[in-house]
């Protein structure tokens, strides 16, 4: 009889239809395919249980999570097959239900079960979320979500995130650091929204405060940043107070639906729209709005999706909704554009600064590779297994433009019609 990654490289182009790039490794020790492909480390048979029983991205995320299936040699090239073979394919339950009708898919699948051993589903990681998707985005339900992905530690955020803390987009220059990026995004920030001595600004999703605390210290500001997230409020208070800034800086543990203290000339809602939902994403639009001066302007950070030919189709990705971001929700470019305009603001500028984020997301990686063993102690092997994927998985998604970050500048302009605006708005980029 064939070893079992003999078995399993056939069994899987079976099914696939397509030549399988990637080398297997099984739990016997055996090997095939290409010696200098990156590995497809399948540890037990337990990995093969997981995928069929739940088959598509969510079982192959299930053993990832686990430790029973894992990667040797380059993760990104590993990743890139991956998407092209399951992820771009759009094999769901569904789709591969269909696939079965196929004899030599069907035979494979057959075959695969007896590889498997006991047909027991194995339960799942502990790292997944499991809860059903009903009254999304009310008040507790998104402080249960943002709890779920903020509350890790503030430690292991360190790691991953380094001396910056922010957790969004960084803005880069070809020879720079990670942290001389993220300044340079937060005085981006700070630049198009035009911030001046004796303002004040409401920064939404405020994170561990680094946007406030650079705002009203380089910007002479008063602030008041919010966010759902104790552990991320507390660390904030501190480096305030470490920086002196109390009497400028407010953190606040507080939906944006609560803020009733406007009007702000300013409001910075950086990496925090994605996690508001479609359903409400007006409601958001609308409430910003209606706390900002007339005058006063927005600067909306924010991911976006391809848009779908039939938007009703769209649906979360399995993994991030499962492990990452529950209920969190992209939408296009186009769709932010049209809600804000609803809600009244006049947009004055879009940047898409895609590549960033890739190159950003790539540092985080290799932060969380370089204290791997503390990262584990400080959470669980599975959930720095979680960020791994998420992060380098994402930072393919960006470099291939299935998915995109913008900075979109609206102002909530008067009736006389002045924006304040300079007429050549791009001098911050200089």
């Amino acid at each position: 009889m064939a070893d079992a990654a003999s078995r399993l490289r056939s069994l899987a182009e079976q099914g696939l239809g397509a030549a399988l790039p990637l080398r297997i490794r099984a739990w016997d020790g055996s090997q095939a395919g290409p010696p200098d492909a990156p590995a497809l480390v399948v540890r037990n048979r337990r990995a093969l249980r997981r995928m069929l029983f739940k088959p598509g991205e969510l079982g192959l995320v299930r053993a990832w999570v686990s430790g029973d299936l894992d990667i040797e040699g380059d993760l990104y090239t590993a990743l890139d097959a991956l998407a092209g073979l399951v992820w771009e394919r759009g094999e769901d339950a569904r789709g591969l239900l269909q696939a079965l009708r196929e004899p030599a898919v069907r035979a494979a699948a057959l075959e695969l079960l007896k590889l498997a051993g006991p047909p027991v589903p194995p339960a799942p990681p502990r790292e997944e979320v499991r809860r059903p998707r009903r009254h999304l985005h009310t008040r507790r339900s998104d402080k249960r979500a943002i709890s779920h992905h903020y509350d890790v530690g503030n430690d292991f955020y360190e790691i991953v995130l380094g001396p910056s803390m922010v957790y969004s987009c960084a803005y880069w220059e070809d020879d720079g650091t990670l942290e001389s990026a993220q300044r340079d995004k937060l005085e981006l920030v700070c630049a198009k929204l035009g911030l001046r001595p004796g303002q004040r600004l409401l920064d939404v999703g405020c994170g561990w405060g680094s946007m406030a605390i650079h705002a009203a210290r380089e910007h002479g500001v008063s602030v008041v940043g919010i966010t759902l997230s104790q552990e991320q409020a507390a660390y904030a208070r501190k480096r305030v107070a470490d920086e002196g800034l109390t009497d400028r800086v407010e953190i606040r543990v507080q939906d944006y639906r609560d803020v009733a203290d406007g009007p702000f000339d300013a409001v910075s809602s950086i990496g925090m729209a994605e996690h508001v939902g479609a359903e409400r994403y007006l409601e958001y639009a609308r409430r910003l709005h209606g706390l900002l001066k007339p005058g006063g302007r927005l600067l909306n950070h924010q991911i976006a999706r391809r848009p779908q030919h039939d938007e009703s189709a769209y649906s979360v990705d399995e993994f991030i909704d499962a492990y990452v971001f529950p209920d969190g929700e992209l939408a296009p470019l186009g769709t932010t554009v049209t809600q804000l305009e609803r809600a009244g603001f006049e947009v004055r500028d879009v940047e898409s600064i895609r590549e960033h984020y890739a190159r950003t997301l790539r540092r985080w990686v290799a932060n969380l590779e370089g204290e791997w063993d503390r990262a584990v102690r400080l959470t669980s092997p599975g959930r720095a297994r979680v960020w791994r994927l998420y992060m380098a998985a994402s930072a393919l998604a960006f470099e291939h433009n299935r998915i995109g970050v913008n900075q979109v500048l609206a102002v909530r302009t008067p009736e006389s019609g002045a924006s304040g605006l300079p007429l050549r708005t791009r001098t911050w980029n200089t």
